[in-house]
């Protein structure tokens, strides 16, 4: 059984520290046993060779449960960190901008920009703005919104129908997981292109494998391809002096 943690007032109280009595007991196979004394509760985990641990001390007579302390601070230290892993989802704001002066290329760019938002799991927001007179052509904001959603249906479904708020008209939707994952599956994700650095690697690594099926090897383990030998140039016979001056002594002599 371990040691209670003395002067640390993080986590809940272990063994001695839990000074409060009676308590309600829940024993290591998860089995409540009921109201007892504190004592008799310490004295049960030290026969079963674990801890006491207060897992509810909030209530009266606060919970108690005998199991291996260590591990349970493990088991919560990976959850947390499972936790954290998690990732986050929030609301994204698309904005149309002004209802009577945007262009619709500038409304598909919003659409592919809340498709991106669905397609991660966020909520979206998309909003068209009125301002002064615009107010008097409502429709035409309206027109725009909805032809946005439709684009959109395929991957959300529509949580807020478009509404004003002010000088603003706004729909809420939310990516549906079902018609996200059919998406992916006829729109699977393309792989990487290789760079031409790789694609040189991948060929100068093909070439030096087929040279090298090519080299046989001795039973000795000298190469089968011998090194061609390297042919020497004639050299060039260079009369001596004394040589020369016999030769030219004879002609004159003829």
């Amino acid at each position: 059984m371990s040691r209670p943690e003395s002067g640390s007032s993080f986590g809940p109280r272990i063994n001695d520290r839990i000074r409060i009595t009676p308590v309600r007991l829940i024993d290591e196979t998860g089995t409540m046993i009921g109201v007892v004394e504190t004592d008799e509760a310490r004295r049960l985990a030290m026969v079963a060779g674990l801890d006491l641990v207060e897992i509810a001390p909030d209530v009266r007579p606060p919970v108690c449960k005998i199991m291996d302390f260590g591990k349970y601070k493990y088991e919560q230290a990976k959850k947390d960190k499972q936790g954290r892993r998690t990732k986050t989802f929030e609301m994204k704001e698309v904005r149309l901008g002004r209802s009577m002066k945007v262009d619709p290329h500038d409304v598909e760019i919003r659409v592919q920009q809340a498709r991106r938002f669905l397609l991660d799991g966020h909520k979206v927001q998309i909003v068209a703005s009125y301002k002064g007179r615009e107010m008097a052509h409502k429709e035409i904001g309206a027109a725009k919104l909805n032809d946005a959603i439709a684009k959109l249906v395929d991957l959300a479904r529509l949580d807020s129908p478009p509404r004003f708020n002010g000088k603003r008209l706004s729909a809420m939707l939310s990516p549906d997981r079902a018609r996200i994952d059919a998406y992916k599956r006829k729109h699977p994700t393309p792989k990487p292109a290789t760079s031409k650095s790789g694609k040189a690697a991948t060929a100068k690594t093909a070439t030096d494998s087929a040279a090298a099926q090519d080299v046989a090897t001795l039973p000795t383990g000298e190469s089968a391809v011998k090194t061609p030998k390297k042919t020497s140039k004639p050299k060039k016979v260079v009369a001596s002096d004394a040589g020369a001056a016999r030769a030219a002594s004879t002609k004159a002599d003829a």
